[in-house]
């Protein structure tokens, strides 16, 4: 997180972009940081106590979470198609609880990492009315480097990250930072201009696909699952092109209105 503010702000200044925000603003968007820093937290922590496939399956259920949220901060119903998509995530998670009962742990956090993520994305949906999306990012993985040190402070204070890094293990923590998270992020931030946080947190639902794949590739027979894991894992991505379907059906009605 330190490495991607850093890049942002290098972007930033190269852009000659103002980074002064008034108090309000740089407040929510600096502490919308915690809630990304206890995302990442739990995240890793659910690989460590499972695997990769599992956590990106399990993190599917932020699109419900999201599905929840979004009316209560837009202030608009919320629509039943995406509890029935919210749902139809629950069901394929409830099979790969069934099926992978040794990976509870990990599962309770993905699934907490799910909420958290689906929190700050509602949330930068309406900063992103406000704010652009690279000030935003800034801002909340600055928020995210100081709430990661003092939670290293309080709660685990003797195991402090070591920063005595072999060459392979820097580069490799460098494309993390700079592309996997900086980019990535600033990206995810600027489409909210143009779809809503629960078509965002669905899409982002394609992530166990590649995800799972490159798992299987590089881990190998560690990654391997029951076939009961791959078919919840199937149901929550066949939401996604059900949203993606609907989505469109809604958008062509409304032209036909108009």
């Amino acid at each position: 997180m330190l490495i991607a503010s850093v890049a942002i702000f290098i972007y930033l200044k190269f852009k000659r972009t103002k980074l002064l925000l008034s108090l309000k603003g740089g407040l929510v968007t600096f502490f919308t940081g915690f809630i990304i820093a206890a995302h990442w937290i739990c995240f890793f922590e659910a690989i460590n106590q499972s695997n990769v496939s599992v956590t990106l399956a399990s993190l599917s259920t932020a699109a419900l979470f999201t599905a929840i949220l979004e009316p209560l901060f837009f202030k608009r119903k919320i629509q039943l198609y995406e509890l029935l998509l919210g749902f139809m995530v629950i069901v394929g998670l409830y099979f790969i609880f069934a099926f992978e009962p040794e990976n509870s742990i990990g599962i309770y956090l993905a699934i907490l990492a799910a909420f958290l993520a689906s929190l700050f994305t509602v949330i930068n949906g309406r900063l992103i009315k406000r704010f652009s999306s690279g000030i935003i990012s800034f801002y909340e993985l600055s928020g995210g480097v100081i709430a990661i040190s003092l939670y290293f402070l309080f709660f685990k204070p003797n195991s402090f990250p070591s920063f005595d890094l072999s060459l392979n293990d820097a580069i490799y923590i460098g494309i993390l930072g700079v592309i996997c998270t900086a980019f990535a992020f600033v990206a995810s931030v600027k489409v909210m201009q143009e779809l809503t946080p629960f078509t965002v947190s669905l899409s982002i639902n394609l992530e166990p696909v590649y995800g799972i794949l490159m798992a299987l590739v590089i881990f190998g027979d560690e990654e391997k699952m029951s076939a009961g894991f791959y078919t919840g894992a199937l149901l929550i991505l066949c939401s996604i092109f059900l949203n993606v379907i609907v989505k469109r059906r809604k958008k062509r009605n409304h032209m036909g209105e108009l």
